[in-house]
């Protein structure tokens, strides 16, 4: 699996160039032989910058974005995957399926601490446990997805189907807009 202008290596035999805990969760999952690994400048880990700058279209990046609300006191957090070229309801869809009150993104500080990622680099593979998966329907058809590794400086190739595959993965009709 590649793109083009990036060089593709086997995720599961290059550990270095994920963050340990999603190395642990690919050691654990089945359908991480199928995934590939890419080096890139840490400057362009963003979507729209890393999509430009290495000539890719919006739509094969798959933006990991964690959102958390409250109801009675208990927090609840999920992790939902949108294709780059959508943006996730988070006031409606992800307030429903969360089921609480006011719905936000959480802060880059908590987000990081409690992933154990780099900011611009979340991936879905190796969250916390108790935190949901949900992937908007339009993710599992992406050919090749690129998504975060955990680390600024690399991204993860797979294809999108594979992400419906993901523990508790949720595949929602509508999650984006």
């Amino acid at each position: 699996m590649s793109l083009p202008g990036l060089t593709s290596l086997p995720a599961l035999t290059h550990p270095e160039l994920v963050a340990p805990r999603v190395a642990a969760a690919l050691a654990d999952w089945p359908a991480a032989a199928g995934l590939a690994v890419v080096e890139i400048d840490p400057d362009l880990a963003d979507t729209a910058a890393m999509s430009a700058a290495y000539d890719l279209p919006l739509s094969a990046g798959v933006n990991c974005v964690l959102v958390a609300g409250k109801r009675e006191g208990e927090e609840r957090i999920a992790a939902c995957l949108v294709r780059a070229d959508t943006r996730a309801d988070v006031n409606h869809t992800v307030k429903r399926l969360l089921d609480v009150r006011k719905p936000s993104f959480l802060p880059m500080e908590r987000a990081v601490a409690e992933s154990e990622m780099e900011y611009g680099g979340i991936t879905p593979v190796g969250l916390p446990g108790g935190w949901r998966l949900l992937l908007d329907a339009r993710v599992v058809d992406v050919e090749v997805a690129v998504i975060g590794s955990g680390l600024r400086r690399s991204k993860l190739l797979l294809p999108g189907s594979l992400l419906a595959e993901l523990p508790g993965a949720e595949v929602v009709e509508g999650l984006a807009g």
